[in-house]
């Protein structure tokens, strides 16, 4: 008998997909990708809020009754944290406690763990009448803290970034607040995603 894949969504505004459809969330997309490969998987299960910054999801955490594993889990976290102008020090710290935690969740295989690039919406619509090359530079700064212990604990990595920075030239590619994602690019991210998973599950 087929075994029938779980996955957890850890995130925020990006990963419930603020302003589409849920179906049309990364990763709901992702789930449909992988079951057209005519692979069993569950719907997704999503712990993620607008406005979340990385210790408001690590608190959810300890309040939400999970299942004891996962195929895979994703965690995509830090926008908030940059946007508030909240400190590198202690989203490191939390980044490292949630990707421990979402090593726990798949069992302790992380490679199953994926953690995708925080968007860089300096360069959306919305952030016209902001700086968006310090934003980029603040972005990336976080982004740096995400790679680093995705490399130490040996978890997938997705860049979505640098796509989201070509954002300013393609408006399909927004969604209808000018500051999140339309579904095209969740379908992107989804893409990439699910590719992932299917390498590993072969």
């Amino acid at each position: 008998m087929q075994h029938t894949i779980s996955y957890l969504a850890l995130g925020d505004s990006y990963t419930i997909g603020e302003s589409v459809p849920l179906h049309e969330s990364f990763p709901y997309i992702t789930t449909q990708l992988i079951r057209k490969q005519k692979v069993l998987m569950y719907a997704p299960e999503i712990i993620a809020q607008t406005g979340w910054t990385s210790s408001e999801l690590a608190e959810q955490l300890l309040k939400t009754e999970l299942q004891t594993q996962y195929d895979f889990v994703s965690l995509l976290i830090g926008v908030n944290n940059q946007y508030r102008h909240l400190s590198l020090d202690n989203f490191r710290n939390d980044f490292e406690y949630l990707l421990k935690k979402a090593i726990h969740l798949t069992g302790g295989k992380s490679e199953r763990v994926i953690v995708l690039s925080i968007p860089d919406w300096g360069c959306t619509p919305y952030a016209a009448d902001k700086n968006g090359a310090e934003i980029g530079i603040e972005i990336d700064s976080f982004n740096h803290v995400c790679d680093q212990f995705s490399k130490k604990y040996q978890t997938g990595f997705i860049n979505i970034t640098e796509e989201t920075r070509a954002a300013r030239n393609n408006a399909d590619t927004l969604a209808s607040d000018q500051l999140h994602y339309s579904g095209i690019t969740h379908f992107k991210w989804a893409t990439q995603l699910a590719n992932y998973m299917l390498k590993i599950c072969q």
